[in-house]
């Protein structure tokens, strides 16, 4: 028997430490509700929650921007109810001043007061407001778009840089299978060289289109006089061989080519089409009510300009017959404006509307799923706290008695 290391008591010692261990994190899972309380819990389910997270909390925001939003569409809405209600004023008196029972004194008075309720409109455009937003003003009106399809002229400046062109790039060729010289008809060429040191004055050779190296060379031959006995060829490095009676041969390695007549072309372009954008400086100011809970997923919301001069009533005037009967026109055309818009506003109301029902639903999914996720499962915790605990006290129990055996070697020393 050994009493200086107890092995026994080694391993009681283990086995309560990790089911202590385990009992500890039980502990802190039942105590909190959640099955992940650090990055060490499930590192790669704290990302994932966490992520879920961001996007329940982006959610519920976005149902709130748009409880706002509808709650500037029911500011508005509200004012254009007064003016609606204005206007039907201003058409009822428009209507008495045109009657003939009445005269243009009693229509005098009548126009003070559709001057007031004017005023009035005015005055409910350019004060309606949301959160210090101005609402009927023509401040949010939104983008407005132009049409054309006429271009009356493009400047191009010279120091703008090149116009591109499609087309095919034109060069002078040389065919090697056919010993052709890219050269026009009628150029004439120069040709200096040495023969065995003797100079050889500048001759000229006319070149034809169908003229190939065999025409050159043979021309070469003729202006010297080489006659039969002589040759001219051309070597692999390039080089013209004059090769004399004698049988002295002399290469011309500097061969100057030069066209005598240039032929000069002027190549344009008979037509063409160029495409150019243009891009005007208005901006889009109409509100944007973010109503997701990810970049970009917004949508518009524009009032229109609900002022007397928009609304054309700044020409009405009833205190003519003529003036009264013209009025109910202008009136009517204003009457329909206002009902566009608020019909408009009442279908942007009940799209947020809907808009809110389904971000509730979505973060109501996501929430349960993230519970799942993060959430601790209390039965299937509790299983497991009770096991540990009865495995902490079995090895409570048995580190004593390990520690106990030791004292039986004291029977062996009595």
């Amino acid at each position: 028997m050994r009493i200086n290391t107890n092995i026994a008591a080694l391993n009681s010692y283990r086995a309560l430490a990790v089911n202590e261990m385990s009992s500890s994190k039980s502990l802190e899972k039942l105590s909190s509700g959640l099955g992940i309380n650090k990055a060490a819990d499930n590192a790669a389910g704290l990302a994932i929650s966490e992520k879920m997270r961001g996007q329940i909390r982006g959610l519920q925001q976005a149902s709130r921007n748009a409880q706002d939003g509808i709650s500037l569409i029911q500011t508005a809405e509200g004012a254009l109810n007064e003016t609606h209600s204005i206007l039907q004023r201003m058409r009822e008196l428009a209507v008495q001043a045109a009657s003939d029972t009445l005269n243009d004194s009693d229509r005098t008075e009548i126009q003070r007061e559709v001057s007031q309720l004017k005023d009035e409109i005015d005055r409910i455009a350019s004060n309606t407001e949301f959160n210090t937003k101005k609402l009927l003003n023509g401040d949010i009106e939104g983008a407005t778009t132009a049409q054309g399809t006429e271009l009356e002229s493009v400047v191009l400046k010279a120091s703008g840089g090149a116009l591109a062109v499609a087309g095919t790039s034109l060069e002078a060729l040389f065919d090697a299978s056919n010993n052709d010289f890219g050269l026009v008809d009628g150029d004439v060429i120069q040709i200096n060289g040495y023969k065995g040191g003797t100079a050889i004055a500048t001759t000229t050779f006319t070149v034809t289109v169908s003229a190939t190296l065999t025409s050159l060379m043979t021309a070469i031959s003729d202006a010297f006089s080489l006659g039969a006995s002589g040759s001219v060829s051309i070597n692999p490095s390039g080089e013209i061989v004059i090769s004399g009676a004698d049988g002295t041969a002399a290469a011309i390695s500097n061969v100057k080519l030069s066209v005598a007549d240039r032929t000069l072309f002027n190549n344009r372009l008979s037509s063409f089409t160029e495409t150019q954008s243009a891009q005007d400086n208005h901006t889009d100011s109409s509100l944007s009510i973010q109503i997701g809970a990810n970049q970009s997923q917004t949508i518009s919301v524009s009032v229109t300009d609900m002022s007397v001069q928009r609304l054309a009533l700044s020409s009405v005037d009833v205190s003519t017959q003529t003036g009264a009967n013209n009025a109910v026109t202008v009136i009517d055309n204003a009457l329909s404006k206002v009902s566009t818009e608020r019909a408009k506003m009442g279908a942007v109301q009940n799209r947020l509307e809907h808009t809110i029902n389904n971000l509730g639903t979505a973060a109501e999914n996501l929430t349960a799923a993230e519970s799942r996720v993060r959430d601790v499962d209390m039965a299937l915790e509790m299983a497991q706290f009770t096991k540990t605990n009865i495995l902490l006290q079995a090895a409570t129990a048995m580190l004593a008695q390990a520690n106990q055996q030791p004292q039986t070697v004291l029977q062996l020393l009595r």
